[in-house]
């Protein structure tokens, strides 16, 4: 039989071993709990990822928001479909009068339009939008030149594709260019200019007075001078004034007026929400098309 002392011994090595055995079952469990944090904090960022990924799917195919970087500053901006269009005129081309169901497109002539309207007609212009439509009436014996230019230009489908290069909140929305730059490129198109008919008299005599108002369509220049009229530099392009706009263009009396909403206004303000103080818009608000009527009234 063991003497006491062995006893005593083996009782010893058997307790340390015990000990020896809780401490290295003590690290596995602490290790397999970490294995089990580590798992669960991957699951966690997978998710979030997959998530991620989705909502920029999402954006993309919606085709709401993009964002463009320049040299000096970074902007978002929102767009809107792009209007399937014809291309560009390569060459410029003799104007003659279009038809009223002309399918050709022309952006470049070399000259002012012939006379293709009668002086006393009246006419709508149905601008069919990316955020909505809005209606024109022109007067021709009120602006003969610049009505004539423009039922000329929307029958030759000169309009369609383009979109409101310049928007100023307050102020105007501005369109009539097809290479979107303001400046008709390097033809500067239509190709040409003409002379418009010149605001009343009495708007240079008075600021107060009342030459334009909230909806009025009118001529855009090149005028360089506010206080000097020079309708002409009349070509393509026009404005539509904003609620606002018409306090600014009483006291510069300088543009053709040759039309006015008469219908869609709300759209007209709603293209005016996507500018800036700067005229640069936010979104790319796209004319599909303008329709041109002869009218009774």
């Amino acid at each position: 039989m063991p003497s006491d002392k062995r006893a005593r011994q083996r009782a010893a090595r058997e307790i340390k071993q015990a000990e020896i055995q809780k401490v290295t079952k003590r690290r596995r469990n602490m290790r397999r709990g970490l294995s089990l944090v580590v798992l669960a904090a991957a699951v966690i960022l997978i998710v979030v990822l997959i998530g991620n990924n989705s909502n920029k799917t999402n954006t993309a195919a919606g085709g709401s928001t993009t964002t463009s970087t320049t040299a000096t500053t970074t902007t978002t901006t929102t767009t809107t479909p792009v209007p399937t269009t014809q291309p560009l005129t390569t060459a410029a081309v003799v104007p003659a009068c279009p038809t009223p169901t002309e399918t050709k497109r022309i952006v470049w002539f070399t000259k002012a339009p012939p006379n293709c309207i009668a002086r006393t007609s009246i006419w709508k212009a149905t601008f069919v939008t990316s955020v909505g439509d809005f209606v024109i009436k022109m007067q021709a014996s009120k602006s003969f030149a610049a009505v004539n230019n423009f039922v000329f230009l929307a029958r030759w489908n000169y309009y369609n594709g383009t979109f409101f290069h310049r928007i100023i909140p307050g102020f105007v929305i501005q369109g009539g260019d097809p290479t979107g730059l303001g400046t008709g490129g390097p033809h500067a198109f239509p190709g040409y200019s003409f002379t418009g008919n010149y605001p009343p008299e009495s708007c240079t005599k008075t600021v107060t007075a009342a030459c334009y108002q909230i909806g009025d369509f009118v001529m855009a220049n090149s005028n360089s001078n506010s206080k000097t009229q020079n309708a002409s530099t009349d070509g393509s392009q026009f404005f539509v004034v904003l609620p606002g706009g018409q306090t600014q263009l009483n006291s510069e009396p300088t543009y053709t007026l040759f039309g006015k909403v008469i219908s869609g206004l709300t759209v007209v303000e709603k293209i005016g929400t996507y500018g800036t103080s700067a005229g640069t818009p936010t979104a790319k608000v796209y004319v599909t098309s303008v329709k041109v009527k002869q009218t009774n009234g």
